[in-house]
């Protein structure tokens, strides 16, 4: 008995130990509900993803994650990748705050921390080195110097001490660090002196400001990109949560590729003037997901070549240059004609249609639009909407019906407007649908925040828009920002 006893004892560990086996597809490790613990207890670091198989942002990493794997064991580093299918372990997702897809979540030894650096393989090596490791390597010769470009002062100075938390802040690039005389020649670095490298443009930048933290940093982040910055997944993060909020577009195919090449270097030649001022970037118009940022601008097809300056911080004010010749001479003309203030924004407008006002519910578009919303004997409801918007293909019916019941009333109007195709000087949208009611005598605009039934657009109209002005539920704030356009998108 003590022998069946034992074998089976013996049977049950082994498959214990069966069910614990960590996984791994391409370098990274597959954990789930059972193995999750092992696998964070048994690694003091482990970056994981949580995922889901038909995300397409998820599978656009996936090659990139595993070359990351694949590095870091090159490298000899005990660093860990993981991935979490969180379809399937809805309760891993769960416990670590899982809202979308991918989401990735550092833990160092046991603790969780945010993931916030790039999704291409190396930037993902170099964030993990940063974490783990001190923020600048000591270079302590030429050899040194040599490997970690191509991969004098003293640490305790001041300008150390600003290049050390300088390093600290920023987790998408190595930092080396050197007082070695030899290293100095190799480089040709007289004085204490920082020194970017980099494979692309120039090959390499050396700093000549006033060595502050802030201006280290934008100076970094400004010479680290490419003089022309192409658009995609991957490098919308650093586009858009730059320090630089100019941006000079230029939408162009690559199917002509002689032409792209030309307008290319125009543009290089151009970038240098303007660097740490104007990010220029270029859209590839043969993307068929670069479509919406067309319809974003107003362009079509019979607009390209084509360009447009964009200010993140001034709301996404667009400018429209004159020409859109993508000769160096008229793209260096534009930049500077915005940066000198001498350019009035672009607003969008659409052509009026002659039945504007033949159905119950007006359209409006950037021409008519004061004349109708601003007329001071009416009432006048407008929602604001985006064609591609789903929410706003819900309350279409339901805003007919509200047409419908006041389309005979003598102080009340309904009308809705394309926000994506018609942009106003005094009023801007930013999120969709949004629906204002503008007064009568005082022209005042409310924002209508109550729930989107017949029953509530009306008790707000009827009540002179007191009704339904408090904010939306949490519930409703989060739907409504699926609706918002997206920096990776614009």
């Amino acid at each position: 008995m003590k022998v069946l006893v034992f074998a089976f004892l013996s049977a049950f560990l082994l498959l214990a130990n069966a069910e614990e086996e960590i996984m791994k597809e391409d370098g990274v490790l597959v954990l789930t509900q059972d193995n999750f613990k092992k696998g964070i207890d048994s690694n003091d670091h482990v970056l994981v993803e949580f995922y889901a198989p038909w995300c397409g942002h998820c599978k656009a990493l996936a090659p990139e994650y595993a070359k990351a794997a694949e590095k870091l064991v090159e490298m000899s580093s005990e660093i860990k990748l993981a991935k979490v299918d969180a379809t399937q372990e809805s309760k891993l997702a769960e416990e670590y705050g899982v809202r979308g897809y991918p989401t990735l979540k550092f833990f160092r030894k046991g603790n969780a921390l945010e993931y916030s650096g790039g999704r291409t393989a190396d930037e993902i090596v170099n964030w993990l080195l940063k974490k783990t490791g001190p923020p600048a390597k000591e270079l302590k010769s030429p050899s040194d110097a040599k490997a970690f470009v191509e991969a004098s002062e003293d640490k305790d100075s001041a300008d150390a001490k600003t290049f050390l938390e300088t390093a600290m802040q920023i987790d998408d690039y190595p930092f080396g660090i050197t007082s070695a005389d030899d290293v100095y020649t190799e480089y040709n670095v007289v004085g204490d002196q920082i020194v970017l490298f980099k494979k692309f443009d120039e090959g390499r930048n050396d700093f000549d400001g006033k060595l502050e933290q802030s201006e280290l940093v934008a100076w970094i982040q400004a010479n680290s990109l490419p003089l022309v910055v192409e658009f995609n997944h991957e490098s919308a993060q650093k586009i858009f949560g730059g320090e630089i909020k100019s941006h000079l577009l230029l939408f162009l195919s690559k199917k002509d590729k002689d032409k792209y090449e030309k307008s290319l270097g125009n543009a290089k030649s151009v970038a240098k003037n303007f660097r740490e001022k104007v990010l220029f970037v270029v859209i590839d118009t043969d993307e068929e997901d670069h479509q919406r940022i067309m319809e974003f601008f107003g362009m079509s097809v019979d607009d390209l070549p084509g360009l447009r300056i964009i200010k993140l911080e001034d709301e996404m004010t667009k400018y429209r240059p004159a020409s859109s010749e993508m000769s160096a001479e008229n793209l260096k003309s534009f930049v500077q004609d915005f940066l000198d203030g001498k350019l009035k924004p672009h607003l969008l407008s659409q052509a009026l249609p002659d039945d504007w006002d033949k159905n119950p519910v007006k359209v409006l578009a950037a021409s008519n639009f004061d004349e109708v919303a601003f007329d001071k004997s009416k009432d006048v409801l407008v929602e604001f909407y985006a064609p591609w918007c789903g929410h706003c293909k819900q309350l279409a019916p339901i805003y007919d019906q509200l047409g419908e019941k006041y389309k005979d009333h003598e102080t009340i109007v309904i009308a809705k407007i394309d926000a994506t195709a018609n942009e106003l000087e005094h009023t801007k949208i930013q999120s969709f649908p949004t629906i204002k009611l503008y007064r009568k005598e005082d022209n005042q605009a409310t924002e209508y925040n109550g729930e989107r039934t017949l029953e509530g657009m009306t008790k707000f109209l009827e009540t002179g828009g007191i009704y339904g002005q408090a904010a939306p539920d949490q519930e409703e704030e989060e739907e409504e920002e699926e609706d918002k356009p997206s920096k990776d998108e614009l």
